[in-house]
């Protein structure tokens, strides 16, 4: 069987018998244990002079390399190109989007890096499967240096329109970039289609559909075939922790603290793109209206720091602190508080016993790519007396699943209704609801989202 190899901006080490934090890590660690793996990335430490040589270890039949970088390569790579200039327009925040050569050149630099790096690690049969923004580059410089193996990349964020991604003065390097993989996954159709439509209207291309999730697109000198792969979760693993977890001694402390009240949860990394700000105002907005839930329904809002780095986190965070204490200073009581704004991060297993606890899963992104937090909270919940989700239309979960409430979370007051209907549904429809999105995410779990992009990968190459 052919070896995966996985590059990422981080390696997740993987110590056997423990409980993974999510995302990456138990998105790949079983596939890679089981074919025999190479994962290499970023260590998480900056070095003043790092060794060019990745350092190796191994766990199981996994072996993991790690690079430092220099204090220049997170100002340019990671805090800049990838996360003041991609990450911003990806999310269709052009104002929010910086552009310099100097974080463009250091962004190449490093993901040159990465290629000369794994390049001596390599094996004829790989396959190797590149994973988000800020590796986009990586591919091609493997192809300049010689390497023939089946290469797939996989953007875990949206793919802005063309119309967006024209702003970005080296596009055409970025989109040329992707072109040099043989697979390159998005997480919905409408990422595909931005997609197919940039190298039709910019690059000169040509875009064959392939069935209903894809096509075969031939554009700057290559043949790559282009699909959505939605990822998702150990669904039934998940299942079945959130229920070892309901009467836990850290969810029953939240659950006494709410003295019978009801609860809505969110919980996001603190990121301008999850749309926390509009979340607090529609909450506000719901007592308002109905003012028959004051004191009788909290708000939960889990949003532990991230990038604290970049000038634009450090102000969505003083924005939350102070739109939080707005709201509770304006209509909270003796014995309640509206909001209870929390900035650490917490388990796997405190936060299935929370999701199960809580009767609204409160999802509403600016735009996202998945949002895997609302398919946690669905695959959490009793089934008896399941919770609601309410899931923003601009969450690519929001084009798999199709049983949540759907809001625009711009429209302050129609995300507040749908927090009302969430709150006052009855079990009979709940139950269906949940059922139906249960359905779904025992389909297509993460298994079925790995093997599918892992098929793809070891398929015969796209003739041209």
């Amino acid at each position: 069987m052919s070896r995966l190899v996985v590059v990422s901006n981080r390696v997740a080490p993987i110590d056997e018998g423990k409980q993974q934090a999510g995302g990456l890590a138990v998105a790949m660690a079983e596939a890679m244990q089981a074919a025999g793996g190479l994962w290499l990335g970023w260590s998480g430490e900056v070095a003043e002079t790092p060794d060019p040589e990745p350092r190796v270890a191994t766990s199981g039949r996994l072996t993991y390399a790690t690079l430092d970088l220099s204090q220049q390569d997170l100002d340019e790579y990671y805090n800049g190109f990838a996360n003041s200039t991609l990450w911003p327009l990806f999310h269709y925040r052009l104002g929010l989007t910086s552009f310099s050569r100097r974080t463009y050149d250091g962004y190449r630099r490093v993901n040159a890096r990465f290629a000369d790096a794994l390049l001596p690690l390599l094996r004829p049969d790989d396959r190797i499967w590149v994973h988000d923004y800020h590796l986009i580059p990586l591919g091609e410089e493997l192809r300049r240096r010689g390497a023939g193996q089946r290469m797939g990349f996989f953007l875990h964020t949206p793919f802005p329109a063309p119309e967006l991604l024209v702003a970005l003065p080296r596009h055409r390097e970025i989109v040329r970039s992707l072109c040099a993989y043989d697979v390159v996954g998005f997480q919905t159709d409408h990422d595909v289609r931005a997609f197919a439509n940039y190298t039709q209207i910019e690059g000169g291309g040509h875009a064959e559909p392939i069935g209903p999730e894809g096509c075969r697109i031939a554009a700057f000198g290559s043949t790559v075939l282009v699909r959505s792969f939605p990822i998702s979760i150990d669904t039934m693993a998940l299942s079945s922790l959130a229920e070892a977890n309901a009467n836990s001694e850290t969810t029953e402390r939240l659950v006494d603290s709410l003295v019978g009240r009801r609860l809505i949860i969110g919980v996001d990394r603190l990121d301008y793109s999850k749309g926390i700000p509009q979340r607090f105002e529609a909450f506000q907005q719901l007592l308002e209206d109905h003012p028959e839930y004051r004191g009788q329904v909290s708000f939960l809002q889990i949003a532990p720091p991230t990038r604290s780095d970049v000038l634009e986190y450090q102000q969505i965070r003083r924005a939350l602190e102070s739109l939080a204490g707005y709201v509770n200073g304006r209509l909270a009581e003796f014995d309640w508080v509206p909001i209870r704004y929390l900035n650490n991060g917490f388990g796997r297993k405190t936060l299935a016993g929370f999701y199960r606890a809580a009767n609204v899963g409160f999802v509403t992104p600016l735009r996202d790519g998945m949002n895997l937090v609302a398919k946690e909270y669905v695959a959490c919940q009793d089934p008896v007396d399941p919770g609601v989700l309410v899931l923003s239309r601009f969450a690519g979960a929001a084009r798999e699943l199709k049983a949540p409430l759907i809001v625009n979370p711009f429209d302050i007051e129609g995300t507040a209704e749908a927090l009302h209907t969430a709150l006052s549904m009855p079990v009979e429809e709940r139950r269906d609801r949940h059922a139906d999105l249960m359905a779904v995410l025992t389909r297509n779990d993460i298994d079925a989202w790995r093997q599918a992009f892992v098929d793809a990968l070891t398929g015969p190459p796209v003739p041209a």
